[in-house]
């Protein structure tokens, strides 16, 4: 599915490079898989971000994604938090990665939804199908939270959605979520700030001389081979029950 790699370069950090490829961009879209109406918002969205300021547009970007961890693109984040599950969890995403072909740096989280894209972008469209439906959930989640913020970001999550054919129930979702607290105001910022300062001087060095902040760009090398379909497990079988239980992952 290349309409997943337009997605994953939209829902990264902005660069020079989308507005030097709109062209191309609106050109994927138009023969992408998905309904005229999301082709209309898709290309709306396109549109309407590459007219504005590149800075502004970052600045945006940030102040969305980068700040509180309701609306991370860290896929792992929503299931397991901090907890050690989320390591293992990395691990046999990476390996999965690998025996398909795409090695990524220490530095690049497997877990960073547009690298997720972009390696199902290069697996077949009934694998990259099955993949969007394996984190469906969290997609579902995401676009909630993000129409509750009125960001036009949840057009690229309804796309997903779409394209995953998964059975998410976003009116659903909306209730469950309207009693939220945001986590991204400077006063639940500076709690967090406080909780984790601890830990973060200590732990936010490798021993190497590098911190473990992870990079805004990750992207699969061109060695990866794009002939093989290998299924991306992110549940185990007692998961999806688990979290049609629970209703919100987190």
């Amino acid at each position: 599915m290349q309409i997943l790699q337009v997605i994953s370069l939209l829902l990264d950090y902005p660069t020079e490079l989308l507005h030097d490829s709109q062209a191309e961009l609106e050109q994927i879209v138009q023969a992408a898989a998905l309904s005229d109406a999301a082709k209309t918002a898709l290309l709306a969205f396109i549109s309407q971000r590459l007219g504005k300021d590149l800075m502004d547009w970052q600045a945006e970007y940030d102040s969305q994604f980068e700040r509180g961890r309701s609306l991370s693109l860290l896929l792992f984040e929503h299931l397991h938090g901090e907890s050690r599950d989320r390591g293992q969890a990395m691990v046999d995403l990476q390996a999965q990665y690998r025996e398909a072909g795409l090695d990524i740096s220490q530095k690049e989280l497997p877990d960073y939804l547009p690298l997720y894209l972009e390696f199902l972008s290069t697996q077949g469209d009934d694998n990259a199908r099955f993949g969007l439906q394996e984190v469906a959930p969290i997609l579902g989640l995401l676009a909630a939270r993000l129409a509750q913020r009125d960001s036009d970001y949840q057009i690229l999550l309804h796309s997903l959605l779409e394209l995953s054919e998964a059975d998410i129930d976003l009116a659903d979702l909306a209730k469950q979520i309207s009693s939220e607290q945001r986590d991204d105001t400077p006063k639940a910022l500076d709690k967090v700030w406080e909780e984790e300062m601890v830990s973060f001087m200590s732990a936010g060095n490798n021993g190497a001389g590098e911190t473990s902040c992870p990079s805004s760009q990750y992207r699969p090398t061109e060695g990866q081979r794009r002939d093989q379909m290998v299924p991306v497990q992110f549940f185990n079988e007692a998961t999806p029950a688990a979290a049609a239980a629970s209703g919100v992952l987190s």
